[in-house]
């Protein structure tokens, strides 16, 4: 959602950087994503911008967009309505989802991996050259390091070396194990 948004501040010819401009303008843009995995998407004002919000120019400028404190609360809320709506659940990522959107999730994941395999993985998304990827990225988790905190109940996983397949294989075993224990807890059920 913050990528959509720094899409549509640049589409308007704003300044990642004109705090008072994105501060007066944040709740214009229409943004919707999906809350279906097997057909993710992400639309502002109807336009499909999924491919758009990956590229290398709106990576540089999200962070600037990210720390608009109007902008963060308004991006929170519209989050904290997608989870509070989806049934039975939901699975959502980004750097303060466990700390600051769901501090109250039954399950937070901090993933993480060393930042050469992050490197290398984000390169071959994009067919890009891996150095000047590590270099964006390196950058990119500077500026939003005050966003990025494992929550204290967080389980952490380090994907350094695992596949996707192995990643999604732990997460599901986790959230298997922690319904289970939900459910043993309930005693309405």
């Amino acid at each position: 959602m913050y990528r959509a948004l720094t899409w549509w501040f640049m589409a308007q010819g704003t300044e990642a950087g004109d705090e008072s401009a994105i501060a007066a303008r944040v709740a214009e843009p229409a943004i919707e994503v999906s809350t279906d995995p097997d057909d993710p998407w992400t639309h502002v004002d109807g336009k499909d911008v999924s491919q758009d919000i990956r590229t290398r120019e709106v990576s540089a400028q999200v962070s600037a967009v990210a720390r608009v404190p109007e902008g963060r609360r308004h991006l929170i809320a519209a989050q904290r309505a997608i989870i509070a709506a989806a049934e039975p659940g939901i699975v959502a990522e980004g750097r303060d989802i466990g700390t600051v959107v769901a501090p109250a999730a039954q399950l937070k994941v901090f993933l993480t991996a060393d930042s050469g395999a992050r490197a290398r993985r984000r390169a071959e998304e994009r067919g890009a050259a891996v150095d000047v990827t590590e270099a964006d990225q390196a950058r990119r988790d500077r500026l939003d390091a005050a966003q990025s905190a494992k929550a204290a109940d967080a389980v952490l996983i380090d994907a350094t070396d695992l596949t996707l397949d192995q990643v999604i294989a732990k997460i599901t075993s986790l959230a298997r194990h922690h319904s289970s224990l939900a459910c043993a807890a309930d005693t309405t059920s």
